[in-house]
């Protein structure tokens, strides 16, 4: 079973991710945002909840090459968390952030195709995303730019899961 749990900042979404692998013997917890490294206070802090949030015998992965992390799980469940910071870590390292919308919008389509394909075979897995388009629009292209291609991320995502948990203030509305 593949699940997509989808919310805004501060759902609950990653709480409600992690119970619903709570029972699973083997889960390989994949982490693409950027590592903590002391350069930002709020991010280390941030990280360490969420170390500390799931259980201590799960198989953590920080990478931002969740495709190919998703291949190299040898059985057990996989919860990736999240798709927002994998976007960034690749808008990042692909320095997309100054292009034209087409070329940022061509080369997430192809990660996001890949990352798909990936999905696809994982029996289970359990994928978190932000939903950022409830909000307010924002008012730099960057924002506006992330929105947009979140969403787009979030749909093909979406599409090969099973299900998807949209949380609200903690609660859990299945879609």
């Amino acid at each position: 079973m593949r699940i997509l749990v989808t919310g805004g900042v501060r759902s609950g979404k990653s709480g409600h991710a992690v119970s619903l692998l709570s029972a699973a013997e083997a889960v390989t917890f994949i982490a693409p945002g950027r590592p903590a490294d002391g350069s930002d206070p709020d991010w280390d802090a941030r990280v360490a909840r969420h170390r500390a949030d799931r259980p201590t015998h799960w198989t953590t992965v920080e990478t931002a090459e969740v495709a190919e992390s998703l291949t190299a799980v040898d059985g057990g469940a996989v919860l990736l968390d999240c798709l927002g910071t994998w976007l960034t870590a690749h808008l990042d390292s692909g320095r997309l952030w100054e292009k034209h919308y087409r070329d940022m919008h061509s080369a997430v389509t192809e990660h996001t195709d890949i990352l798909c394909e990936s999905l696809s075979v994982t029996k289970d897995c359990v994928v978190v995303t932000n939903e950022v388009g409830l909000g307010v629009v924002p008012e730099h292209r960057s924002g506006m730019v992330f929105r947009d291609l979140l969403g787009i991320v979030n749909q093909r995502v979406a599409s090969v899961c099973d299900e998807v948990h949209l949380v609200i203030a903690g609660r859990v509305l299945q879609i």
